[in-house]
């Protein structure tokens, strides 16, 4: 008679473990990762980085950005889709006519993710004008 209950208590103990083990599997949060290191560099080798800046976007918006908030809803619009930022240059606005390339990166995690993305533009000009306005680069 013990034996078919120390069978019971021992698979017991066993579907306890294992439902220990699913337990901590569970993810730390709600929110799938979003956090990207975003840089300016000369060139079109991006290795002299002029200026980098952290952002985080889940669950809130931080980094060294100086406008975290504005950038994580400029990706969110942009679906992660950083070739999407590309999309509105300002018509009316002229660059002058010189190669001095510029290098934007974006390298990370965007709602669990990898991101690794690269655009070189002809001056800094340019660059200001086919971002118009965006807040992802404006740092």
């Amino acid at each position: 008679m013990r034996h078919p209950i120390a069978a019971v208590s021992a698979a017991a103990l066993l579907a306890l473990a294992g439902a220990t083990g699913l337990a901590e599997a569970k993810p730390a949060s709600l929110y799938a990762p979003s956090a990207v290191v975003l840089a300016v560099a000369q060139g079109e080798d991006a290795v002299t980085v002029v200026r980098a800046s952290t952002l985080s976007c889940a669950p809130t918006a931080q980094g060294t950005h100086p406008d975290p908030k504005a950038a994580c809803a400029a990706l969110n619009a942009a679906a992660g889709t950083l070739d999407a930022l590309l999309a509105a240059p300002d018509a009316n606005r002229a660059c002058p006519m010189h190669y001095d390339p510029v290098t934007v990166t974006a390298d990370g995690v965007w709602k669990g993710s990898r991101v690794s993305w690269k655009h070189t533009f002809s001056n800094a000009c340019t660059m200001s004008t086919t971002f118009n306005g965006n807040a992802v680069f404006a740092f």
